[in-house]
């Protein structure tokens, strides 16, 4: 069975920081591509960034410039480095990943709350 399970997320002022983390565990083969979503109260889901294998990036254009999404591939983690944070990210973060295993699928995390205060 896979997992994929997200920490790092918290209340944070306007202007500041978090690190989110994305943990892949379980069994498998390899990883194709992971990345973020969030979903805001009331929103639809929408793509942050996501990286694939040989890390390649690709970002929405609200946080182009603001946030960094890394990999590391021996931990099976992605991270995402979210700076200058403002009251329009708060949603809840979800770690995706295309993984090939056991079971080859998309898998989704149960998600961590960004709030950013202004």
């Amino acid at each position: 069975q896979v997992q994929l399970v997200e920490s790092g997320g918290g209340l944070v002022q306007a202007g500041g920081s978090l690190r989110l983390s994305c943990a892949a565990s379980g069994s498998i083969f390899s990883i194709n591509t992971m990345g973020w979503y969030r979903q805001a109260p009331g929103k639809q889901r929408e793509l942050v960034a996501i990286i694939i294998t040989g890390g390649k990036t690709n970002y929405a254009d609200s946080v182009k410039g603001r946030f960094t999404i890394s990999r590391d591939n021996a931990k099976n983690t992605i991270y995402l480095q979210m700076n200058s944070l403002k009251p329009e990210d708060t949603a809840v973060y979800l770690c995706n990943a295309f993984i090939v295993g056991s079971r080859t699928s998309i898998y989704w995390g149960q998600g961590t709350q960004v709030t950013v205060s202004s």
